[in-house]
């Protein structure tokens, strides 16, 4: 695996390094020492794997509040998708930047998001899956979000937005009260 740190400090995109040979490849996308190189120490909790059926489709910005803050690290094993992580961390330099990256199953791209961060992803493709990793359990009580077109972000998304969740265009603006978590 290589890991390349983004402008967001922590986060990181990872490249797998595949063996390959005549009957395909194989490739490592854990190990604990080389994650411990990049100050990873927690334990994976939880593992979910997200199916999306349509081009468009944008799920996010989610994210856990303290004291249930998680890592995430996201791969996409069918189609593509441009996934996207904001700063939200309390006082951080770069608190409300966004860094996108796209995930594919061609480009075997991971991507590893610190806690104090808000997840989505918009399909690049129909038929888009992803594998989460988690290091805290989910908890509906906990969760919270920012909206997708957050005017304060301004994410740039790659398409056309064709579908999003009741619970993903509820979510509200920011507001000036707002230091992060």
């Amino acid at each position: 695996m290589i890991f390349k740190e983004t402008i967001l400090k922590g986060s990181f995109v990872i490249d797998l390094t595949p063996f390959q040979d005549e009957r395909g490849w194989f490739a490592r996308t854990f190990c604990k020492d080389e994650f411990a190189k990049i100050g990873h120490t927690k334990e994976w909790v939880q593992m979910n794997h997200s199916f999306t059926k349509q081009q468009g489709t944008i799920r996010g910005m989610h994210y856990q509040l303290p004291p249930f803050s998680e890592i995430k690290m996201v791969r996409c094993i069918a189609g593509a998708v441009f996934d996207v992580i904001v700063d939200i961390r309390k006082d951080s330099p770069t608190f409300l930047q966004w860094f996108g990256v796209e995930l594919s199953a061609t480009n075997k791209k991971m991507i590893y998001i610190p806690e104090g961060f808000a997840h989505g992803f918009q399909t690049l493709t129909d038929d888009a899956e992803l594998i989460y990793h988690h290091s805290e359990f989910y908890k509906s009580n906990v969760e919270s979000g920012i909206k997708y077109d957050e005017p304060k972000v301004n994410i740039d998304w790659k398409l056309v937005l064709t579908n999003i969740s009741d619970r993903d265009k509820q979510h509200n603006f920011l507001t000036e009260e707002f230091e992060g978590i």
